[in-house]
């Protein structure tokens, strides 16, 4: 996240309790610093398939090898505004190891194919909100309904993607996620399923919240999240990632 006063909210947090959670499936942002020269919001995800991060600056996007340097990948068309205004776009990987990237001002999202490198641009069909400017600032991908989840910050909004990247339906929530910045699986603590519904917590500068979605996934209950709902995930916005 760039937003610095969360690093420090969210670091003085990470005294008060462990974070020895198993990692959910899809890889997790990975907790650490930015290399040199790298953005405190860098967004960063791992590959561990092909020994790749994946790295979303204000820069724009690339990915780590452990052969070389970083390389660039253009994004056709690609929009977001500043962060003076809204949370960088966020950067997750699918099920296959595919890099996506929103934008944080147009309800679209940037494939990146993880073997060719192959770059495809799909719009998103919202079934609200048609009036106005909806991007994404958060994005994770669900396994066990095989379909992505995304936060629009400027609104306080949840959506959800089907798999071929076609359509967006918003999730009507019990309260809103005001600034959303950092969107992840709600982890199963000792790798037991712990909660009767499936789960997601969600993060601003000032704010974390755990997001129960219903069985069917086309609503949710909101609530403030705390170290035991959320733990590894926390872990990763302190960092900075």
């Amino acid at each position: 996240m760039s937003n610095g006063t969360a690093a420090v909210f969210l670091v003085s947090l990470l005294v008060l309790a462990g974070c020895d959670v198993e990692a959910p499936s899809p890889p997790a942002r990975i907790a650490g610093t930015p290399t040199a020269g790298e953005s405190p919001g860098v967004r960063q995800q791992v590959d561990p398939a092909r020994n790749r991060v994946w790295l979303l600056t204000e820069e724009g996007v690339f990915f780590r090898e452990a052969t070389g340097g970083r390389t660039a990948v253009a994004l056709p068309g690609w929009q977001w505004a500043g962060t003076q205004f809204a949370c960088l776009p966020d950067l997750t990987l699918g099920p296959k190891g595919e890099a996506l990237i929103t934008s944080n001002v147009v309800p679209t999202l940037w494939k990146v194919d993880p073997d060719s490198l192959a770059v495809s641009v799909h719009p998103l069909a919202l079934d609200s909100d048609l009036d106005r400017d909806v991007g994404f600032t958060a994005l994770t991908y669900l396994p066990e309904s095989r379909e992505f989840f995304a936060a629009s910050g400027l609104h306080g909004s949840l959506w959800r993607i089907d798999p071929l990247l076609r359509r967006a339906q918003k999730i009507p929530l019990s309260g809103a996620i005001a600034n959303a910045c950092e969107l992840g699986l709600r982890p199963n603590v000792g790798g037991r399923k712990t909660h009767r519904l499936a789960g997601l917590c969600a993060f601003s500068a000032q704010e974390a919240w755990v997001i129960d979605l219903a069985p069917d996934r086309r609503s949710a209950y909101v609530r403030a999240a705390s170290w035991s709902d959320c733990p590894g995930l926390l872990n990763d916005v302190a960092a900075g990632t």
